[in-house]
């Protein structure tokens, strides 16, 4: 069986910029996660009883000397304590809940797997712990059941083979070159996949942990027999006889990524495997044990999507420290740019009532891009918070398309269709005009790069369906061009002489946020091409600044609120006249 071919983004040149769509979950979860559970655990927490007789202890104290012996079989039950050949490790005089080079052992290991492990079979590591000088075999007769515990871990995991991907080339290509670019879906681990119920069952593949780690974990805590909290009390085993429990075995996992793994065929003859075994922290294991659920719960919504986990530990095992510190900070302020850049946003089209010096038609083509990408979305199965995020933006866009047209439904037809109308403030005067030599002269470009990338993603790349083609291009010019789409207020404000129209509130955020993204061009692995590529929206903020900078504020210009500087002159000089007027009329009096 030939291991399965890793899984390759299909779309090409929006997947930079759909990662960013799509990434909806990052450091701030994790944090908001860790916080509420450390609170809820204080405030929450049932107290602990008075009386010494209902709680329980741990059996082991500290630096209690331990023996190990750690088996590997193919069975997940084991009794079989004197075959040799199962037992692969044995250290002894292992200190408990000591953090020293005693207490850490480490070993490597070749194995041979059997033709039934190679075949998708199982593999399971059964570890056992003893006092110095007592035996884990509970056939000896020096063993005593309060001083030997043991865990079983499965070293073979299954997941969900990778299949083909149902996108193919529309124009037809020959076999080789079909073979040649196959693809690969992973298929989700839980198995809700909508296509694998249509190929009928998920076929399995075993994969190789390449690393075991195996901590106990130091906690001397007295727990109440009825109170124990619910995320430790899965973990804990109760000696029957006494109440008490055992030291926890924890298999630790947290940093064992996807990518690690190493998938069993018939080609494999040898296989290496990484042994350890040492103490961990109360506090660290139950950080672990947290994150591990706040991701699956993140999942289980939707908020995040399968490797990302990983993408996300990965940055902590090869960032530098302080690097990743900058970053925290960095992306906390670019959430909040973007929150006061969607405030003001929102409050400037509330708030306007005149289309003086505005392009209405980019507000419109603004909605069908927006339109485009919910669609794409759509098209390729992304989870729902990224859909609803997406939708609920169509919807502000087409908010603000009523605000800078008027919107009427036309029933002269069969079917009722809407209808924009200009308003006056757009029409009376030459915004209007200078909108439309604008979009003219738009039109000519983008109609020219649509068409030359549809093609290209055409013959070179491959799509579902016409339709996702389609989507797949323009959602490729929209992440590529759509900058392009303010030049036409910049036109606008040529012509005008003018800027005083503009949202510059909200367009500093954007321009704040513009800059983040620039710092984070240099620090993040990217294509050359992509890494230019972010730099295209400062030269139109640039712009955007030298036209504030040499163009005089005009008076006689009305603002986003309908108001102009001469009509706040007239409303002063008015009430200084009546002012004056009161004056003069106390002194006759």
């Amino acid at each position: 069986m030939a291991p399965p071919a890793a899984a390759v983004e299909g779309g090409g040149a929006p997947q930079g910029r759909q990662q960013q769509q799509q990434g909806g979950f990052g450091l701030t979860g994790i944090i908001r996660m860790v916080v509420f559970w450390y609170f809820a655990s204080k405030f929450f927490s049932p107290k602990k009883p008075t009386e010494p007789s209902a709680l329980i202890s741990n059996l082991f104290h500290k630096a209690q000397p331990m023996d190990m012996w750690l088996y590997l079989s193919e069975h997940e039950k084991f009794n079989d304590f004197g075959s040799e050949s199962s037992l692969v490790w044995h250290e002894t005089n292992i200190p408990y809940a000591v953090w020293g080079p005693e207490s850490t052992r480490t070993l490597t290991l070749k194995y041979h797997p059997s033709e039934s492990l190679k075949h998708n079979g199982s593999l399971y590591a059964h570890v056992f712990f003893a006092h110095s000088g007592f035996s884990p075999d509970p056939s000896d007769p020096e063993y005593q059941p309060q001083a030997a515990f043991g865990r079983t871990h499965p070293v073979v995991t299954h997941l969900p083979k990778s299949k083909a991907d149902k996108k193919k080339s529309l124009l037809g290509s020959s076999p080789d070159s079909s073979e040649a670019q196959v693809t690969s879906k992973v298929v989700d681990e839980t198995g809700d996949d909508d296509d694998s119920k249509d190929d009928g069952p998920v076929e399995w593949v075993s994969y190789w942990k390449p690393n075991i780690t195996i901590n106990l974990v130091a906690d001397f805590t007295q727990y109440p027999k009825s109170g124990v909290a619910p995320n430790i009390a899965p973990s804990l085993n109760i000696d029957p006889f006494t109440g008490n429990y055992y030291p926890i075995v924890f298999f630790n996992e947290f940093w064992l990524l996807r990518d690690k793994l190493i998938p069993l065929n018939e080609t494999i003859t040898e296989l290496s495997l990484n042994l350890e075994v040492g103490p961990i922290s109360m506090t660290k294991w139950q950080l672990f044990m947290q994150i591990d659920q706040s991701f699956q719960i993140h999942r289980n919504y939707g908020s995040m999507l399968e490797g990302e986990a990983d993408e996300l530990k990965r940055v902590f095992l090869e960032g530098n420290p302080y690097l990743l510190a900058i970053t925290m900070v960095v992306s906390l302020l670019h959430s909040v740019f973007d929150f006061l850049a969607f405030k003001n946003d929102i409050q400037f089209w509330n708030k306007n009532k005149s289309m003086e010096g505005l392009s209405a038609k980019t507000v419109v083509v603004s909605f069908i891009c927006q339109l485009i990408i919910f669609l794409y979305l759509l098209d390729n199965d992304t989870s729902w918070m990224i859909l609803a995020s997406s939708g609920i933006g169509c919807v502000i866009e087409f908010w603000k398309i009523g605000k800078a047209m008027r919107i009427e439904i036309d029933r002269s037809g069969r079917i009722p269709m809407l209808k924009l109308r200009d308003r006056e403030s757009y029409v009376r005067n030459k915004t209007k005009e200078y909108d439309d030599i604008a979009m003219k002269y738009l039109f000519y470009v983008l109609f020219l790069l649509v068409a030359g990338f549809s093609v290209y993603s055409l013959m070179y790349e491959r799509h579902k369906s016409w339709y996702s083609w389609i989507l797949s291009s323009l959602t490729s010019c929209v992440y590529m061009f759509g900058f392009i789409m303010m030049c036409p207020q910049l036109f606008i404000n040529y012509k005008l002489k003018s800027v005083a129209h503009l949202p510059w509130r909200q367009m500093t955020y954007k321009f704040l946020n513009t800059i983040i993204d620039d710092l984070f061009a240099f620090v993040i692995k990217m294509p050359t091409l992509h890494r230019l590529s972010v730099f295209r929206d400062d030269l139109i903020f640039i712009i955007y600044l030298y036209q504030r900078w040499i163009y005089p504020v005009d008076k006689k210009r009305v603002n986003e609120f309908g108001f102009g500087g001469e009509d706040d002159q007239v409303v002063d000089s008015a009430s200084a006249v009546t002012d004056a007027a009161k004056e003069e009329e106390k002194k006759t009096n």
